[in-house]
């Protein structure tokens, strides 16, 4: 047993622990180029998770991972088979009513870890601000947190299913990445579309993009520079610093001007 993930834990041990932080890892459930499992946001989400509060556990900090939810936001995506959408409402009422369940069992600190770029969770934690004793977070792991250290790590930045998502595939769930016989990546390039835009293309305007018409087989970004090493060591700076954020949350007393 694990006693920092809930799904692991069990009441005799639940009912007599004080829990200081909870997690909610955001995933979904779509296709990532041919070679990525339809469940790689969710796999990538729990994998950081589990390592980032076993840190923290270690450290003294009592957090605990709640399940993590396997649907995000996937409108963009309608036309790729079997990408299973859940709206921004709908998320945001489940997210509200895990929230509420949280601050009836004393848990007033819960971070969001999102693994999922169709999901923006921004808006909702404007909208439950001062509505519950539940101080939320929100921590989109692939982009603030790891910005610094892309450009080192990767060779060629990517959107969806490329260098950086392989990695952290073939390092943490390795077996379910499809490979040729001849050990490469059975994926294509990853080549995208431009729109007939060219505020859209420079980034000045921005849209929902179709993800049938951007890409050819769902995949944004070349994967085929990926390792597993590259994974590993992105994985090193995601749990050093998300545990250390876990653990300066637990330690930081909640008053009048919380968080400052």
């Amino acid at each position: 047993m694990r006693p920092w993930i809930l799904a692991e834990t069990n009441y005799a041990h639940v009912k007599n622990c004080h829990y200081d932080v909870a997690v909610l890892p955001m995933g979904a459930t779509e296709p990532h180029n041919l070679h990525l499992p339809y469940g790689t946001d969710t796999l990538e989400a729990e994998a950081i998770c589990s390592r980032a509060c076993q840190v923290a556990w270690e450290r003294g900090a009592r957090v605990v991972m709640l399940p993590a939810i396997p649907y995000g936001t996937e409108t963009n995506q309608n036309q790729c088979r079997l990408s299973m959408n859940v709206n921004p409402s709908t998320l945001g009422l489940l997210i509200r009513d895990l929230v509420q369940s949280l601050e009836g069992h004393g848990i007033h600190k819960l971070l969001i870890l999102n693994s999922h770029g169709g999901n923006e969770f921004k808006p909702l934690l404007r909208e439950l601000h001062g509505t519950t004793k539940v101080q939320l977070f929100l921590c989109d792991w692939f982009r603030g947190l790891t910005a610094d250290v892309k450009s080192r790590l990767f060779e060629m930045p990517d959107d969806h299913a490329g260098e950086m998502e392989t990695s952290l595939g073939l390092a943490f769930f390795g077996h379910l990445v499809a490979m040729h016989a001849d050990g490469t990546l059975a994926a294509d390039d990853g080549i995208t579309a431009e729109t007939r835009l060219e505020a859209v293309n420079k980034g000045w305007v921005s849209i929902t993009r179709p993800w049938h018409l951007l890409t050819t087989n769902t995949g944004s970004g070349n994967p085929h520079a990926a390792t597993a090493e590259k994974g590993r060591a992105l994985m090193e700076v995601i749990v050093e610093r998300l545990s250390g954020f876990l653990v300066d949350l637990a330690r930081t007393s909640i008053d009048e001007r919380f968080p400052f």
